[in-house]
C-alpha cells in the first residue's frame, strides 16, 4: 500500500465482526494481521459510537498470536510493561518502545544475516550490540530533550564521548532497570525544578 494512501478503514459492529470498508467483505483478526505483516495501513472503528478502537483491535491480534504459540513477549518484559502503568514513567514508555522498535526493523536484514550466518553466541552478541547501540541513541534523544540538564545529561554517554561504559557486570543487571533508574532520578530534578518555579 502506498504510503500516500489513506488508511483502510474497519468497521467493527456489536456482534464483534469486523467489516472491511475497503474491499466490502468480513474480516477476521487472522486478515488484519496477515495486513500488518505485509504493511497495509488500517483503522478501526466501533461501528456504533464511532469511537477509534484501532489499540484494543491491534492488541487482540498480539493476544491471539501469543495464545498460538507464537511467544514474542517474553513474561519479564509483560511484568515490567505493567509495572509501568499508572508509573511517572508511563508517558515515557511508548516513545521508547517506537524508537526501539523502529531501529530493530531497520536493523532485522543484518540481524537475520548475521543468525543465518553464525548461529550461536554470535548471533546473540549481534542482538546485544543492536540493543546497546538503540540504547545510547535513545539516551541522546533524551539529552537534545532535557533542557534542565545542560545538554551534560546523568545519562551515560555513548563510547565516542571518551567516558567511561558501565562494566560487563553492571549491564548483567538489566539495562532496562538501569535507564529507569536513571530516568526517575531525572524526573525527581524536573519535580524539584518545578516546585522552586
Amino acid at each position: 500500500m502506498a504510503k500516500d494512501q489513506e488508511p483502510t478503514t474497519i468497521k467493527k459492529y456489536a456482534n464483534r465482526r469486523l467489516y472491511n470498508t475497503g474491499t466490502s467483505t468480513y474480516v477476521t483478526l487472522e486478515d488484519l494481521a496477515v495486513m500488518v505483516k505485509t504493511g497495509e495501513d488500517f483503522v478501526v472503528f466501533d461501528a456504533k459510537s464511532g469511537e477509534d478502537i484501532t489499540r484494543s483491535v491491534l492488541t487482540q491480534i498480539i493476544f491471539e498470536q501469543e495464545n498460538k504459540g507464537h511467544n514474542l513477549l517474553p513474561i519479564t518484559f509483560l511484568r515490567q510493561l505493567i509495572r509501568f502503568y499508572g508509573d511517572s514513567m508511563q508517558n515515557l514508555v511508548p516513545t521508547y518502545l517506537d524508537f526501539s522498535i523502529d531501529s530493530l526493523t531497520r536493523d532485522q536484514d543484518k540481524l537475520r544475516s548475521q543468525m543465518a550466518n553464525a548461529f550461536g553466541p554470535s548471533a546473540f552478541t549481534a542482538i546485544e550490540e543492536t540493543v546497546r547501540r538503540n540504547t545510547e541513541m535513545f539516551e541522546q534523544a533524551m539529552r537534545m530533550f532535557l533542557p534542565f540538564s545542560g545538554g551534560r545529561g546523568d545519562l551515560p554517554a555513548s563510547p565516542a564521548s571518551g567516558r567511561v561504559e558501565p562494566k560487563p557486570e553492571a549491564r548483567a543487571d538489566g539495562e532496562f532497570d538501569t535507564l529507569k533508574r536513571q530516568l526517575d532520578e531525572m524526573q525527581k530534578k524536573i519535580d524539584q525544578l518545578a516546585g522552586k518555579g
